[in-house]
């Protein structure tokens, strides 16, 4: 029983160090066809305009009522101390350092990763990638480069606009609804908010933009033949996407502070 337990520990292992190097040869190569052979902008557009312009809604009203609640349980929480003034200090650094970053990827993988693990896989499954293959077209120059390099510009657009939002959020339910006063409200924000947590949120929703686009492509790109195959992927793709932007907001988190 020992001997087996540790032949299947070994096993596993392997198999999680092989995946592991397949993903970075994918992101490697897929990173080499953005410099050398990025495709057509047309390409880009179309990605940037499907992952960035019509997530637009989701994450309006995510951070929207993120925001409204932020300000709810900062504002009862401040209270405490008599210190209802610094609510706009506490929701816009919850926002643009940690919450902004978060959410808006995870809300991105939830609409447009997994959407785009579906149509890679679709296009396996079908042949169609085999097809390019054999016409001696690349792959990767049309299914996978234009997505991670649309990732790449549309996850900070997003969170910045989910970050605005938010502090109006705030703003709704704490100056409106439960009297803080506005002046204070937005001069705690100005003078509490420095460049560095500026520059951490765009850091983050950065890496999150290449994270999510890397791994739901990767998924997509090797799921297996038939209809179970690629729903399969795209469960793995949206579950290992959201640990990853959790794992790599706390290291982001360590390091940056």
């Amino acid at each position: 029983m020992l001997v087996s337990s540790i032949e299947k520990i070994g096993a596993l292992t392997l198999f999680v160090v092989r995946e592991m190097g397949k993903m970075l040869i994918f992101l490697t190569y897929a990173l080499v066809n953005i410099v050398i052979r990025p495709g057509k902008p047309i390409h880009i557009y179309k990605q940037i305009h499907f992952i960035g312009a019509k997530s637009l809604f989701v994450i309006v009203l995510t951070a929207a009522f993120t925001g409204m609640v932020l300000g709810l349980q900062g504002y009862y929480t401040l209270a405490k101390f008599g210190s209802e003034g610094m609510l706009g200090s506490a929701v816009a650094l919850s926002l643009i350092r940690e919450l902004g970053p978060v959410l808006s990827a995870l809300m991105v993988v939830g609409r447009a990763g997994s959407a785009i693990t579906a149509e890679i896989g679709i296009k396996k499954i079908t042949e169609q990638i085999d097809a390019l293959k054999t016409m001696a077209l690349e792959p990767f120059k049309y299914l996978v480069s234009p997505k991670i390099l649309a990732a790449l510009i549309a996850l900070p657009l997003l969170c910045a606009i989910f970050d605005v939002v938010g502090i109006y959020g705030g703003y709704v339910v704490g100056v409106k609804l439960l009297g803080v006063n506005p002046g204070a409200y937005f001069s705690e924000m100005e003078r509490s908010v420095e460049w560095k947590d500026v520059w951490s949120g765009i850091v983050k929703s950065f890496s999150f933009g290449g994270i999510i686009a890397w791994v739901c492509c990767y998924k997509g790109y090797h799921a297996s033949h038939g209809a179970e195959g690629v729903s399969r992927a795209t469960t793995e793709a949206v579950v290992m996407s959201s640990v990853l932007v959790l794992i790599w907001d706390y290291f982001l988190t360590s390091v940056m502070l």
